[in-house]
Parts: C-alpha cells; sequence; structure tokens
C-alpha cells in the first residue's frame, strides 16, 4: 500500500487540507444537533411516542459515541483517508432517508445511522491534523479552528434549522449537512494525503465489539434517565455499561496490542485533559438544553428567536479560536484551560442569579457569549494534549476519545442537569399548589400533569382558560426553579474541573518534559514503530 509522508511543517495546500477537515467535522457536528428543534413537528406528523422522540434526538449522539473507538482504531490500521472518505459519502443519502423517512422507527434507524457515519469521519479529521501537522504552533493553530469552527456548527446549526422550518417540512432540517459534505468530499478526495503515519498492528476486533456495546448502553442510559418512566430501565442499562467496562478495561491489560492502550489513558497529559474537556463541552451542551427551553417556556421566544439567540456562544467560540492557539503555545495548556474555567464559570453564574422572568436578551446573551469563549479557550488545549501524548500511529484512539469526550460529556450533563430541572420545577410545582387557596380542590391526578413538565402544564392550562394564566404563571416560577437546581449543578461541576486541572495538570515547562519523555517511552513499547513514535517531528513511516 503506498505512503505519503507529511512534510515537517504540514502538508503540501495546508489550508486546502485543513478546509476539508473542518468541513467534514462541521458535517458531524450539524447532524448532531440540528434534529432537536424540529422534535415537536416530527412528533405530530407520526404521532410518536416519547420513547421514538427521545431516540430520534439521542440516534446520531449513539452511533457516533458508540462507533468512535472501533472505528478509530481501524483508521490507524486500515486508512484515516478511506474511513473519511467513507463516512461523507454514506452522509448523503443517510441525510435523505432521514429527511423522507416514512415513519418514526426509521427515522431512528437513519439518526442512528448517520452517527456512525460520523464516526466513520470526525475522529478522523483531528487523527489527520495530527499526523498531517508536525508538533508546534501550526498543530495548535490547527486544532484551535478545527475545534472552534467545527463546535461552533453545533451551535449554528439549530439557527439554519429554526429557519428552514418557517417555512419548509420538518425533514429540511436532516439535509443541510449535505451541501459541506459534497465539498468536503471533493476536496478530501483531491488533497488529504493518504496513509501518513498509520500503524500496521492487526486490530483487536473483539475489543472493538466490545466498546461499541459498552458504550450504546451507556449513552442510551444516561440520555433516557430523565425520561418519564425510565428511571429503572435507565439503570440497569448503565449498570450493564459498567460491568462491561470492566471486562473491557481487564481485556486492554492483558491484550499484547490493545485497541485501548491503557499505557497512554493512564498518562497525566491524556486522562486529566479528557475528563477537563468532558466537563467544559458538557457544560457548553447543559447550557443550551435548558437554554432553549429556558427561552421558549419562560420567555416566550418562537423557535426561529431561540435558535437565533445562542449565537453569541457559536460567535465566541470561533472568534477565540486563534487566541487559544496563541495561548497554549505562549502560556501553555493549562494557562488555557484554566482561562476557559473562568469564564464558564461566571456565565452559570448569571444564568443561576440573572435568568428569570421577564429577563432582558442582553443578560441571555452574555452567559451565552461567556460559555461559548469558555469553550473555545478550553477545548483547543485538551484535544491538542490528547492528540500529542499518544504516537501518531495510534492517534485515532486519542482523537476518539477526544469525540467520546464530547458526547458523554454532553450525555452526563443533560442527563444531570435534566434531572434536577425535572426534580426542581416538580418540588417548586408541588409547593405552590400546596400553598394556593384552591389546593383543596387539586386532585392527585391533575397535581400529576401540572408537576410532570411544563408542556404537560401548559397544554392543562390549554384546556382550562379560567385557570390558564395561574397555571402558567406557576409552570414558569417552578421551571425557574428548577433550572437554578440545574445551574448550580453545573457550577459546581465546571469548579471541580477547574481544581482538577489547577492540581493535576502540569505548567507549560513540565508539559513540555512530559511530551518528550512520552516520545522516548513510546520508542521502547513492545510493538511501536520508531518511525511513527517519532512522528512528532514530522516524519512518516
Amino acid at each position: 500500500m503506498p505512503e505519503t509522508s507529511a512534510p515537517q511543517s504540514g502538508p503540501a495546500r495546508a489550508g486546502i487540507v485543513l478546509t476539508a477537515l473542518i468541513l467534514a467535522a462541521l458535517v458531524a457536528n450539524l447532524n448532531l444537533s440540528v434534529a432537536n428543534i424540529a422534535l415537536p413537528d416530527i412528533g405530530r406528523a407520526f404521532d410518536a411516542t416519547q420513547t421514538q422522540v427521545n431516540l430520534i434526538a439521542l440516534g446520531c449522539t449513539l452511533g457516533l459515541a458508540m462507533s468512535v473507538l472501533y472505528l478509530g482504531a481501524l483508521g490507524d490500521r486500515y486508512g484515516r483517508k478511506l474511513l473519511l472518505l467513507l463516512g461523507l459519502g454514506l452522509t448523503v443519502p443517510l441525510s435523505f432517508l432521514c429527511a423522507y423517512a416514512p415513519s418514526a422507527n426509521l427515522l431512528v434507524a437513519g439518526r442512528i445511522l448517520i452517527g456512525v457515519a460520523a464516526g466513520l469521519a470526525y475522529p478522523t479529521t483531528l487523527a489527520l491534523i495530527t499526523a498531517l501537522w508536525s508538533s508546534g504552533p501550526k498543530r495548535v493553530a490547527a486544532i484551535a479552528l478545527w475545534s472552534g469552527v467545527s463546535g461552533g456548527g453545533a451551535i449554528i446549526g439549530p439557527v439554519i434549522a429554526g429557519a428552514l422550518l418557517e417555512g419548509f417540512w420538518w425533514g429540511s432540517v436532516f439535509l443541510i449537512a449535505v451541501p459541506p459534505a459534497v465539498v468536503a468530499f471533493v476536496l478530501v478526495i483531491w488533497r488529504v494525503p493518504s496513509h501518513v503515519n498509520e500503524s500496521s498492528n492487526p486490530v483487536d476486533h473483539l475489543s472493538g465489539v466490545l466498546s461499541v456495546v459498552m458504550i450504546a448502553l451507556l449513552v442510551l442510559g444516561l440520555g433516557t434517565i430523565s425520561a418519564p418512566g425510565a428511571l429503572a430501565r435507565a439503570v440497569v442499562l448503565i449498570v450493564a455499561a459498567l460491568l462491561l467496562a470492566v471486562i473491557f478495561a481487564l481485556r486492554q491489560s492483558r491484550a499484547r496490542i490493545p485497541l485501548y492502550p491503557l499505557a497512554y489513558a493512564r498518562r497525566q497529559l491524556f486522562w486529566v485533559p479528557a475528563i477537563a474537556g468532558m466537563i467544559v463541552f458538557g457544560s457548553l451542551m447543559g447550557a443550551m438544553f435548558i437554554g432553549q427551553q429556558y427561552l421558549q417556556d419562560v420567555l416566550g421566544y418562537s423557535t426561529l428567536d431561540a435558535g437565533f439567540a445562542v449565537l453569541p456562544a457559536a460567535i465566541g467560540m470561533m472568534a477565540i479560536a486563534p487566541l487559544s492557539a496563541r495561548l497554549v503555545v505562549s502560556r501553555g495548556s493549562k494557562f488555557t484551560l484554566l482561562a476557559g474555567y473562568a469564564c464558564i464559570l461566571p456565565a452559570f453564574i448569571i444564568m443561576l442569579i440573572g435568568w428569570r422572568q421577564g429577563s432582558s436578551y442582553f443578560i441571555v446573551g452574555i452567559a451565552y457569549l461567556l460559555v461559548g469563549v469558555g469553550a473555545g479557550l478550553a477545548l483547543t488545549p485538551a484535544s491538542r494534549s490528547l492528540t500529542s501524548s499518544v504516537p501518531v500511529s495510534q492517534v485515532g484512539m486519542a482523537s476518539a476519545t477526544n469525540d467520546l469526550q464530547r458526547d458523554l460529556g454532553g450525555s452526563v450533563m443533560q442527563a444531570i442537569l435534566g434531572s434536577l430541572l425535572t426534580a426542581g420545577y416538580a418540588t417548586a410545582f408541588s409547593a405552590a399548589i400546596a400553598d394556593s387557596p384552591e389546593a383543596s380542590t387539586v386532585s392527585d391526578r391533575t397535581e400529576a400533569i401540572l408537576t410532570q413538565s411544563f408542556a404537560s402544564a401548559a397544554n392543562l392550562a390549554q384546556q382550562n382558560p379560567t385557570y390558564a394564566q395561574a397555571i402558567i404563571d406557576a409552570a414558569r416560577a417552578s421551571f425557574n426553579a428548577g433550572a437554578n437546581w440545574a445551574f448550580a449543578a453545573g457550577s459546581a461541576a465546571v469548579i471541580l474541573g477547574a481544581l482538577l486541572v489547577a492540581a493535576a495538570f502540569p505548567g507549560k515547562a513540565r508539559e513540555r518534559d512530559l511530551l518528550q519523555a512520552y516520545q522516548q517511552a513510546d520508542l521502547q513499547l513492545p510493538g511501536s514503530q520508531a518511525g511513527a513514535a517519532m512522528a512528532e517531528g514530522g516524519q512518516g513511516r
């Protein structure tokens, strides 16, 4: 199989190559985010159950998360460019399958499959950046642009989807990613080199299957834990996932050539940024998850207005990317990570204190801007540290971990914040009913409907116009109370993440020394390839 070596500083036509890789990552992020805003229309079109609606929302994340570890290893072994082209190529027909799905179940299947297509493409983009750009400022700048633009796509997607839904049917949102996928496919064929610093080690396929099942169960459990009546099933799924994780870890510790080498995962520059990045991206997704409901249910924004309202987060992420790269080079990853956390924490405090009934958009926009800037600052050093702490021949594993930190971070934070929102809402509404002069006239069934969710309370208000305004006012106040529980938990998670980075992540000089020590250690690992381990200097195998 022919091989191409990357130049010392980067590939030929580096700008076109980076554009292709960023577009490919953008495709994956668009597909992850566009469905949520169309869920009410989809539910009505298919008369879908709540379980089907949840699976449509979760499908792409599920397909991506469950496949990235296995597909990252396959890319390292059989060709990253090949997997990238497969992912982009499959995205187009699967997008049309989702857009014109004749049933809710087929749409769920299409969403999961398009997530697998994202699993083929998304981790491969970061792996190729690490393989094609030698270690140094140019690689950091490339990762910063990749992180800022592709991450911003996850926020811009709902804005475009909301605009389309003003004049087109629900399926139009699933076609948003088609044009960038086609352009990226052509650019990848034309300019992205093949077989740079890839591995010749065999792939542990049994471990790959274990990873798929393990992560699928975990994402399903976390994603459905706050759904009505789903707690017991979600707990069973999570426990099963944890048992499989133990089996997976035991196999990796004993395998001659593991799918997920624990020797790398235990490294300080690997596990610390993995956890730190999970909290950062989870905070971003949690803020969007709660915020969209707050904007529409409490402030009364339309779907389109709610989509545009989150634009400051996308602008912040993309605008800060160049500064993030410069800070990583000049001040180190630890400083830049902490700077990101220093922006995200006040954002959650603003949400906790300032997001109320009748709050001005200025308060909303400032919080979103700070979250975006913080994520833009922190995700670049997290991604760079993950991919730089392993040999380039194994970078697919690090890139897959980088994707997992986003998917699992989002799932974990949404599960936690969503559960707290639900619990806080129910507690506040129950207290409001108890304090009402007409509490004795409220039946247990009516109270159950009112405390289930804002949507169920709003439906009941429509059926009882005499009490409609009182119900809506109580629901909004209760939502704010539940949101406060969620934002307090988000603030605590951000503080814990910052403390972890401050205590366990090395400063700039120590970081540089550790990276050099990792390179030397990689030369001595059984089965390692000296040329691949030395690829941090930019040479191909």
